[in-house]
């Protein structure tokens, strides 16, 4: 064999690979050209129901209740678990021909039996309702204005006031978690998982136990706050379990509790979820964190005489002690109602003054404090104060009977009250007008073992008053606020501004 014909060969073997390697990537090419195509022209696209759709329910299989690689089937709107051959998916998809199922975790649709990948835009409005996502203009600028929303069953709603479901008993819950998804920075903070999705806590830290219960804040309020829901109502479900979870079983959505005892345990639980070593502060301190001056003094025994009395008021024991406190909510005490029947033998419904009960924190009032050995003289006096006050009227006092309701209305102005009087003379310089407006109003009705909550919210876009109980929302003369048993309220400074760790302005 000649030198040529040798080097010819050798060049068609050279050039052989190079050909079948080009032809193998135009065959992947082809064919994912081919499935591209094939899932654009899916014939099942017509067959899902948006009707049926729900995804505020945990994500778990509904035959064998696991939670890894669950399935939505978009006809019936079950969750089944697997894609492949021999799974609940599919051969649920084989029984009840239901073919299009979506990946609740990577959120990708897939036909079953067939096994290949839907790619359509027509289906981006079901993603949005499993995971809405807001832009940071959105959040900063049009989040709260008074668009009225249509829902896919042609109802309309407001985004925010939403009604949530009362699974059986957790109305106690639904009224705080409606309160808290309205105040405006710790709500923007919350429409943006960035904010708080890369916390990371070390193993068997408390902030890693709560830490559940801040993704699943997040998501509803996200739910709360889209404005391209299917219904006009949300299920907090799975706000709900981890709530339970959490709080290991303190608190229950099957029987009735306390609504200031929730509200004090979300707000310590979630600053504990998002607080790491490197940010001490989180958005719930920025938001309700105060401090006041507690002034204590033991008061002397009664049955002593004179010269003993002298000589313990000389004793450090019986000497005022004044030392700062953190507050999240104030609380307030009522006065106690009268106990007889007026000449006509009607019950009294008295009646009290917010600033009466605010005068508790002027410094001068002090209120005795009974131990089972002594009694405390206590004045408060608030030095500083947070953008966004909650007060709590202590409407319930347990004795070893029963649980005793107190009736009093309290009269409170919803706009400009005037905290001034209440402050040090030090605090009052750097709070020239300490002027708050109601923004939230959480009100409980009935007997104390049985009664039912239900809340006011200021919708900030329209300027209105709405009442939210449970699927219930009405809108509401701001008037009708001050006839209520008022329970806690939520009040926000006029002017504020609050910050985010990083300095940037979400208020």
């Amino acid at each position: 064999m000649s030198l040529q014909s040798t080097q010819a060969t050798m060049e068609i073997i050279n050039a052989m690979p190079r050909v079948n390697v080009k032809r193998e990537l135009e065959d992947i090419a082809r064919e994912r050209r081919d499935t591209k195509k094939k899932s654009r022209l899916c014939p099942y696209l017509d067959t899902i129901n948006r009707h049926m759709l729900d995804f505020d329910f945990e994500k778990l299989c509904s035959v064998s209740l696991s939670r890894i690689n669950v399935y939505a089937c978009l006809v019936c709107g079950k969750y089944f678990q697997g894609r492949g051959p021999n799974t609940h998916a599919y051969t649920h998809s084989v029984s009840d021909a239901h073919h299009v199922y979506l990946n609740l975790q990577t959120l990708r649709f897939y036909c079953l039996p067939d096994n290949y990948e839907i790619i359509d835009s027509s289906l981006n409005d079901i993603i949005f309702v499993v995971n809405p996502t807001f832009s940071q203009d959105y959040i900063a600028n049009k989040v709260t204005q008074s668009k009225v929303s249509r829902a896919y069953d042609r109802t309309l709603y407001l985004p925010g006031i939403v009604g949530l479901n009362n699974i059986k008993a957790n109305d106690y819950c639904n009224v705080v978690l409606q309160a808290l998804s309205n105040i405006t920075p710790l709500r923007n903070y919350f429409l943006d998982p960035n904010n708080y999705s890369h916390i990371h806590h070390p193993p068997g830290s408390q902030g890693l136990a709560m830490f559940p219960l801040i993704t699943r804040f997040g998501e509803l309020v996200r739910k709360l706050w889209n404005p391209r829901n299917f219904k006009a109502h949300v299920s907090p479900h799975e706000m709900l379990q981890a709530v339970v979870s959490c709080s290991k079983k303190r608190f229950q959505f099957t029987v009735q509790g306390d609504a200031i005892q929730i509200l004090s345990w979300m707000l310590n639980s979630m600053h504990l979820g998002l607080k790491t070593p490197k940010r001490r502060t989180t958005i719930i301190n920025r938001c309700f964190r105060g401090t006041m001056n507690i002034s204590s003094q033991k008061i002397l025994p009664v049955e002593i005489d004179d010269s003993e009395r002298r000589r313990l008021s000389q004793t450090e024991e019986y000497q005022p002690r004044v030392e700062e406190s953190p507050f999240l909510y104030l609380t307030c005490d009522l006065p106690q109602p009268p106990l007889f029947k007026d000449e006509k033998k009607e019950n009294i419904i008295p009646q009290v003054s917010l600033y009466v009960l605010l005068s508790k924190f002027d410094g001068k009032s002090g209120k005795e404090y009974q131990t089972y050995k002594e009694s405390i003289l206590k004045k408060f006096q608030l030095t500083g104060l947070p953008p966004y006050l909650i007060l709590y009227h202590k409407r319930f006092t347990k004795n070893t009977f029963y649980v005793e309701k107190n009736p009093t209305i309290v009269n409170f102005p919803v706009k400009n009250i005037d905290l001034t009087e209440y402050l040090t003379e030090e605090v009052k310089s750097k709070h020239p007008e300490p002027v708050y407006d109601l923004v939230a109003n959480i009100v409980h009705d009935g007997e104390p073992e049985s009664g039912t909550y239900r809340c006011h919210i200021l919708h900030k876009g329209t300027g209105k008053w709405y009442e939210l109980q449970d699927l219930h929302v009405k809108e509401i003369e701001p008037q009708m606020l001050t006839l209520t048993e008022s329970y806690i309220q939520i009040y926000e400074m006029q002017n504020s501004v609050v910050k985010t760790h990083d300095g940037k302005k979400i208020s």
